[in-house]
């Protein structure tokens, strides 16, 4: 495998995830969360505090992003190259990373299930434009 693409496509994909979620909470959920704060169902101000939690997320989407990378740069000599295997190893990711947490959130916590949806979104197509991201840079030795 070659490391070096991987970690281009790990870089740019983590770019690509986090326009993504930052298009999915600073405007689709800004005023969900608003609302559902003033309902007292989450939050109004974050336990980990705002600048810690930002970079401890967007560090975490660029690591996801490198197991993206990873994952489709092994799983090409199997697969095949190209957009398909990257789309199937980004959905597979994303549901992974997004779905169980949030179904569980949307079953027990008091929120709209407007959020846990959104969230669960966030993961999912974040992890399939970040794997074929980073399988548009990935090339083999």
């Amino acid at each position: 495998m070659n490391s070096k693409r991987i970690l281009i496509g790990a870089l740019a994909g983590g770019v690509a995830w986090s326009v993504w979620s930052t298009i999915v909470n600073m405007e689709i959920l800004k005023s969900v969360y608003m609302a559902e704060g003033s309902a007292g169902h989450i939050l109004t101000q974050p336990r980990y505090g705002l600048p810690a939690f930002l970079i401890t997320w967007f560090v975490t989407i660029f690591l996801l992003s490198g197991v993206a990378a990873l994952l489709y740069a092994a799983a090409r000599a199997s697969w095949g190259a190209g957009p398909k295997t990257a789309f199937k190893i980004g959905a597979l990711l994303g549901f992974a990373a997004g779905f169980p947490i949030n179904l569980s959130i949307a079953t027990w916590d008091p929120m709209v299930r407007t959020v846990p949806l959104w969230w669960m979104l966030d993961m999912w197509v974040g992890a399939i434009i970040a794997t074929l991201v980073a399988g548009w840079f990935y090339k083999d030795k």
